[in-house]
């Protein structure tokens, strides 16, 4: 979505343009406009949009295998703690 601002100026700056060139150079002073408009949108080109979403699937699934092993070693401590417990329970020191 583009700011309604943004594209307010860049239509006065075509305006502009046309009404104060010269037929050939309005092709070479619109691309200049737009380049100099589009770089202030924060946009990043469909290569770094794909490298960025396989970078997070595979965050994903990283993260997926991590907390599979904390439940797993959260398991293993649930036994241990009980027993640790008990037998503290039952020192006559």
């Amino acid at each position: 979505m583009l700011n309604k601002n943004i594209l307010d100026e860049i239509g006065t700056k075509i305006n502009e343009v046309i009404a104060h060139g010269p037929a050939k150079d309005i092709e070479k002073n619109l691309r200049a406009i737009l380049t100099s408009m589009l770089s202030k949108l924060d946009l990043v080109t469909r290569e770094e949009f794909d490298v960025q979403q396989e970078v997070l699937k595979k965050t994903r699934t990283k993260l997926t295998e991590l907390e599979a092993k904390v439940a797993l070693l959260e398991n293993q401590l649930k036994p241990s703690e009980t027993g640790t417990a008990a037998s503290d329970s039952n020192y006559d020191g």
